[in-house]
């Protein structure tokens, strides 16, 4: 064995001493899978997202007298998911942009969380704007390349109607101005960006120019989303390093997942 795979072979060996000993805690970043969890709602002239369903094939009985299942069906981007480049008009053409051939590297990364809970408290539109994203860098440093960006906003704590927040113009929910997804990707190159909400766009998202400024801009550039995210209150605003890999479906546009936070017991808040 060289040099180099000994360090390598010493790093894995650390990581799971780390874990095993609870230097590294991991925190669960996902929504259960259920019928009840509310999916996006479009304009009545669009495709419809489809909510989980399950049902049982056997249950120790005589369909099956030794072991239990279910069928299950759901669109790509219900519950807890994640959105690849395909999923947009903007990212249709780009390589590897389906989830079946993105590069399973990309799965993992450093996370950088930005906490907009008390904005969100305060305005169900609050916008992540160049300015909150500078003034978080102030505090905790230039957001580096190549990682997640995670907008906390303690969304994930509502329920039923209130997570939609569905108006008599639409839903309202916080997300990313344009200026602020564009600083995110086109000057600070992040690997892509995670939400609490049902999209990566605000609930009023179609009024910005473009419209859905978060996904054209993400997908149009070959990064990803993540959205529904849970438990973003219980991660520092560096030091974490999240794995969200999805399911590996053939030109998969985006697909349900468990997204996992791995933080260092120091940094738990």
């Amino acid at each position: 064995m060289n040099v180099t795979n000994s360090q390598d072979h010493h790093a894995l060996t650390n990581l799971a001493s780390a874990m095993a000993n609870g230097e590294v805690a991991t925190v669960d970043l996902t929504h259960t899978l259920d019928p009840d969890f509310p999916v996006i709602i479009l304009p009545p002239e669009f495709g419809q997202c489809a909510r989980f369903r399950m049902e049982e094939i056997s249950a120790y009985d005589h369909r099956g007298p030794a072991w239990k299942w279910h069928n299950f069906s759901c669109c790509e981007h219900t519950g807890t998911h994640f959105d690849a480049p395909i999923h947009w008009i903007s990212g249709r053409d780009l390589p590897n942009n389906s989830v079946d051939e993105i590069p399973v590297e990309r799965f993992i990364g450093p996370a950088c969380v930005i906490d907009c809970s008390e904005g969100a408290a305060r305005d169900d539109d609050f916008e992540l704007t160049p300015e909150v994203i500078e003034a978080w860098e102030a505090d905790y440093g230039r957001i580096p390349p190549d990682c997640w960006v995670l907008m906390r906003t303690d969304w994930s704590k509502r329920s039923g109607a209130a997570y939609l927040n569905m108006c008599d113009d639409g839903p309202h929910s916080p997300g990313p101005s344009p200026e602020g997804i564009r600083l995110l990707v086109e000057q600070r190159d992040i690997r892509g960006f995670g939400v609490e909400t049902v999209g990566t766009d605000a609930g009023q998202g179609q009024h910005y120019t473009p419209p859905f400024p978060a996904h054209y801009t993400l997908h149009g550039n070959n990064k990803y989303g993540l959205q529904c995210l849970n438990n973003l209150d219980l991660l520092p605003p560096v030091g974490a390093v999240v794995i969200a890999t999805p399911l590996k479906i053939k030109n998969g546009t985006g697909s349900p997942l468990r997204v996992l936070a791995l933080v260092p017991r120091s940094h738990t808040v």
